[in-house]
């Protein structure tokens, strides 16, 4: 049986002193320093574990800006707690401008994911030196430069251009000196990385929880669907299919399920542990669940969710009749503790039963075969157009949903049932927003976003959203905000960084 991969964070002492004293010199046995720590196996594996814990906190938070900006979930309004006015709802709203970013999360989204970068270069720099075999050190950086391609295709599908930065900084005036590379530099960085990724991770990982090439060719395919390369995203796929070992569950709520997680439609998830207090359990029911619900929705008494990310009335209605996966996505409401039915919905897929308050045990589904197969039809009908194959790889997910195949679809037909199957089948997975933005153009899309935003102004999804009048500006998005703002703060630290256009 593989064993478990504990992800834990790994603080990092840098020990530095300006003393001459060849005593006072000595390094401190019981300390780690810079210059001890990266030597043995063991210590890179628990370096590569700091970045997988790293993981942990952006799926966290990635929901904000890949499905609450969109169609998909709203905010349960609490019209006497405006607080998050200048954060999280502005993502809602589209009230997006260069300080809202700052408002986001433990670490804003930005500099977040340069945080996260900043450790995968220091473990790839200390690895060069390693005196290890070249079998394992060819392994974690592998792993590490899987990481670094998934953090900057995120960056790059958020930002547009941004700054490459593949070294250590050492100085700290050399981080002021960097300028935005275009994005097709940065797709450079990208494709070397995954593909010594795919060359260099092995099929199965020898702990569960690591990428495997399957999952780097899975971030390969998503790289070129997202340029419309769809041959290149083809082949990809198409090599994922033929790893052996991936298939899909006969039942949709297995795939959540924690008692049997890590199962083999799984092809990458961020680890979580819970029903303990080793600090690895994740908190999505708490976030995602509505307030003032005092036990009714998350089962231990008095206990409110957060009211974020609630599911929108146009979400739901857009599942088709008998859609087996609805029931477990999602529920459009609850009864609360007076019997009364509440219209609030909330995301069902982590939903589970859990000992401890406050420690779930839900993984976060970060890649699954469901998401091949679905992108290797997309790409098979934008190449070659609505073949059989095609045809096959939709319906083996449309018939595990309960619902009709179907067959002899026009390529365009094609195009808008596989974009709606994605917003069904992957729904509040963080699919949403990246998938909008490929498929359509920034024209385009903000009609769209504009012709939603009408709609929920006119349905609200919760009932307090419905008793205070929306705010100037809100659900007006213009086509210039389909990439995010650099962070003021940036601005000013480093004056040669420009504003993403539209923006001031």
């Amino acid at each position: 049986m593989k064993k478990i991969f504990n992800i834990s964070l790994i603080l990092f002492l840098l020990v530095l002193c300006a003393c001459s004293s060849d005593f006072l010199d000595k390094s401190d046995p019981m300390k780690l320093n810079s210059g001890s720590f990266y030597q043995t196996e063991t210590q890179f594996e628990q370096a590569a574990n700091g970045v997988y814990s790293q993981l942990q906190e952006y799926v966290s938070n990635a929901w904000q800006c890949s499905e609450m900006i969109t169609d998909n979930t709203t905010v349960h309004f609490n019209t006497e707690d405006r607080g998050q006015a200048p954060g999280l709802e502005a993502i809602e709203y589209w009230q997006i401008n260069p300080n809202t970013l700052e408002q986001i999360g433990p670490y804003n989204l930005y500099n977040g994911l340069y945080s996260y970068l900043a450790n995968i270069n220091i473990v790839l720099s200390r690895l060069q030196n390693a005196s290890f075999g070249e079998t394992v050190k060819t392994g974690f950086e592998g792993q590490m430069r899987f990481m670094r391609a998934y953090y900057y295709f995120q960056l790059v599908q958020f930002f547009g251009d941004v700054i490459i930065v593949t070294e250590p900084i050492t100085n700290p005036d050399e981080a002021w000196q960097y300028e935005r590379a275009p994005v097709s530099e940065v797709y450079a960085l990208i494709d070397g990385d995954v593909k010594f990724a795919v060359d260099a991770l092995p099929v199965t990982a020898a702990k569960t929880g690591l990428p495997t090439k399957g999952a780097a060719l899975t971030l390969q395919g998503r790289t070129f669907l997202a340029r419309r390369q769809y041959a290149e995203a083809m082949a990809a796929f198409r090599q994922v299919t033929r790893l052996g070992g991936y298939q899909l569950l006969p039942d949709y709520a297995d795939v959540f399920d924690p008692v049997k997680k890590n199962h083999a439609e799984s092809i990458m998830d961020v680890q979580f542990q819970g029903n303990n207090d080793l600090g690895e359990y994740s908190g999505f029911l708490y976030t995602f669940y509505p307030r003032e619900s005092y036990g009714a929705v998350i089962p231990f008494p008095g206990r409110n969710g957060g009211g974020w990310n609630i599911p929108t009335l146009e979400i739901i209605r857009s599942y088709e009749e008998g859609d087996l996966r609805k029931e477990v996505s999602l529920k459009e409401g609850y009864t609360n503790n007076d019997g009364a039915w509440t219209p609030v919905p909330y995301i069902n897929k982590y939903n589970h039963p859990h000992s401890i308050e406050g420690r779930p045990d839900d993984n976060w589904p970060l890649m699954r075969y469901a998401e091949v197969l679905l992108s290797l039809a997309e790409a098979i009908n934008e190449t070659e157009g609505p073949t059989v194959e095609a045809h096959e790889y939709l319906n083996q997910i449309r018939q595990r949903a309960g619902l009709p195949t179907v067959s002899g679809l026009t390529k365009e037909a094609f195009r808008e049932k596989i974009l709606h199957e994605r917003r069904i089948e992957l729904a509040f997975e963080n699919h949403r927003w990246f998938d909008l933005k490929r498929t359509m153009t920034q024209t385009e899309l903000a009609a769209f976003m504009s012709a939603y935003g009408k709609y929920e102004m006119e349905n609200p999804t919760t009932p307090t959203r419905a008793s205070m009048a929306f705010s100037s500006g809100d659900f007006e998005f213009e086509s210039y905000e389909t990439f995010f703002p650099i962070p003021s703060r940036e601005l000013r630290l480093n004056p040669n960084l420009k504003q993403t256009e539209g923006y001031r």
